[in-house]
């Protein structure tokens, strides 16, 4: 078996030692975000009785979905179908799960990457892309998740048209078309980056034609 403790370098000297240790301090902020998942959740669930309480005819929890699809400054217009008032919800439902899902990456992801190893090598509830997750495939990852939330955000808006100004449809489909260069630009570098990646590994030991391959560029 092999010797997972690692032995203090003595060649490490107490500076060095001490701006090694200081990865420490990003422990509290990804509690932080722990809490803000926490958040998410209750918000799921209110939204989710809230829905179903409208589905079974409830008139307040109706009026509550209303008031949270609203739009600021189109008072005068109200949702009449009750379709459209459930699929702006559920497509709500369905963005606190992608954004739940980003922290989870962010948290996870970033604690492996930047804090110290989970050593969750070889556990049956090991998430697949933390098995090669570094920070270039966490930046591609982050990427894609945010332009999945993105596009629940224009299709919300799309369904909710009549409440939006032309401008604001421009603009929305903007910065979601700047989102999704934005993603393959990073998976551009990524890819002119990985040769190079490759060719400082093959110096040590073989590291296998697919290791430190982002999943999504494979």
């Amino acid at each position: 078996m092999v010797d997972r403790r690692y032995p203090k370098d003595p060649r490490m000297s107490t500076l060095p030692r001490f701006i090694f240790m200081s990865r420490w301090l990003q422990v509290p902020l990804y509690v932080g975000l722990i809490v803000a998942q926490v958040v998410y959740v209750v918000q799921f669930w209110v939204e989710l009785v809230h829905l179903v309480e409208a589905a079974m005819g409830n008139q307040e929890a109706i009026d509550i979905i209303r008031r949270s699809v609203a739009v600021p400054g189109a008072e005068g217009f109200e949702i009449k179908s009750r379709e459209t008032l459930t699929m702006l919800v559920v497509l709500g439902l369905i963005d606190v799960v992608m954004i739940s899902n980003l922290l989870i990456m962010v948290i996870v992801g970033g604690y492996e990457t930047f804090v110290s190893r989970m050593r969750l090598e070889g556990h049956p509830d090991q998430p697949e892309w933390l098995s090669h997750v570094n920070a270039s495939v966490l930046k591609v990852k982050l990427a894609t998740a945010i332009i999945g939330i993105s596009s629940i955000h224009l299709l919300k808006t799309f369904i909710n048209a009549e409440q939006f100004t032309e401008k604001a449809l421009f603009y929305q489909t903007v910065i979601h078309i700047t989102f999704l260069l934005s993603a393959l630009a990073i998976a551009a570098v990524d890819r002119i980056m990985l040769p190079g990646r490759a060719a400082h590994r093959s110096g040590g030991h073989d590291a296998g034609p697919a290791n430190g391959l982002p999943e999504e560029l494979r």
